[in-house]
Parts: C-alpha cells; sequence; structure tokens
C-alpha cells in the first residue's frame, strides 16, 4: 500500500511539475479530465484526488473567509457569501465531470467551475450563469495573456508590492 502511495505521490508531483512548465496558475477541465488518465482510469483513486482537490479549494476559502471576517464582518460575508458547500462532493465532482464534458468549458478554472455548477443546481437564471462563463472565460483569457506577455514571475511580484488598502 505505501508503494502505491507512493507512486501517486511521485505521479502527482511530475505532473504538477509539467504544469508549471506551462505557466498555468489554476486548474481547469483539463486537468480535471486527466486526473482518471494519471491514476490509469482507477475510479476510486480519481474520486479521492478530486475530492481531496474540491476539500483544498472549500479550506483555502474558508481560511480566507476568516481572515477577512477578522478585520470586517460585513466585507467578508458579502464577499463570501454564496453557498458553494452544500453539496456533496460525489456530486460536486458528478457535476463537474458533467460541465467539463463540454469541450468549450475545457480551460474554465476549476473554482469557476464549482460556481456555476452550483448557480446550475439552484437553477439561476440561464442568461446569468451564462453571463458569469463569459466572464470567466474573459479574464482568464487575460491572466493567461499577462502570464504569456509579462511572466508569472512578475505579476505575482507587482501584486505582492501593491500598496495595501487601510481599513474603513
Amino acid at each position: 500500500m505505501r508503494i502505491f502511495i507512493l507512486i501517486i505521490i511521485l505521479a502527482t508531483s511530475i505532473h504538477s511539475q509539467i504544469l508549471e512548465k506551462q505557466n498555468k496558475l489554476l486548474w481547469d477541465g483539463t486537468d480535471w479530465n486527466n486526473i482518471s488518465i494519471t491514476v490509469s482510469n482507477n475510479p476510486e483513486m480519481t474520486n479521492k484526488i478530486k475530492s481531496s482537490y474540491l476539500n483544498g479549494i472549500l479550506d483555502g476559502r474558508l481560511y480566507y473567509y476568516l481572515k477577512a471576517w477578522g478585520e470586517k464582518q460585513s466585507f467578508s460575508d458579502s464577499l463570501y457569501g454564496d453557498r458553494i458547500d452544500y453539496m456533496t462532493r460525489r456530486e460536486i465532482i458528478r457535476q463537474l465531470n458533467r460541465f467539463y464534458e463540454d469541450p468549450l468549458m475545457s480551460y474554465v478554472p476549476v473554482v469557476s467551475a464549482m460556481i456555476i455548477v452550483h448557480m446550475q443546481t439552484e437553477q439561476i437564471s440561464k442568461k446569468v450563469v451564462n453571463a458569469y462563463i463569459e466572464q470567466t472565460k474573459y479574464w482568464i483569457n487575460q491572466i493567461t495573456l499577462d502570464m504569456q506577455s509579462r511572466g508569472m514571475h512578475n505579476i505575482l511580484k507587482e501584486k505582492q508590492t501593491r500598496p495595501k488598502l487601510k481599513n474603513r
């Protein structure tokens, strides 16, 4: 069992190094769909990896919610007020798999796809969902172009050196 776990960790590490060389910032549908290929179409391992990734997204979201909440509660509540954690992991995975069956959605980041599938589940109007999808495609394309022209290191460095907003 330990050898199997080491193989998975090694495969994931190699895969992440390849992604890093592609200058990617976020996982998207291509990465989501390649998980099963990486683990030789083993459904149990595919589910575990996808579930772990979703747990990481939600844990990170909770961390930043609590961090923002400590500074300004109303701002934090307005920023993180949408519910993206009421479906089971299995249901989110099923909905994301369905979402990424459409090749036009393959470069939508998983984080945005989670919001989209929750909007669809809540039966938000198709017009609003489509507008969100278009905005997502626009900003991910802008980020990708910026990374290609200026490099990810420079973009992240600029973000770190921007002056911080004072509490109001």
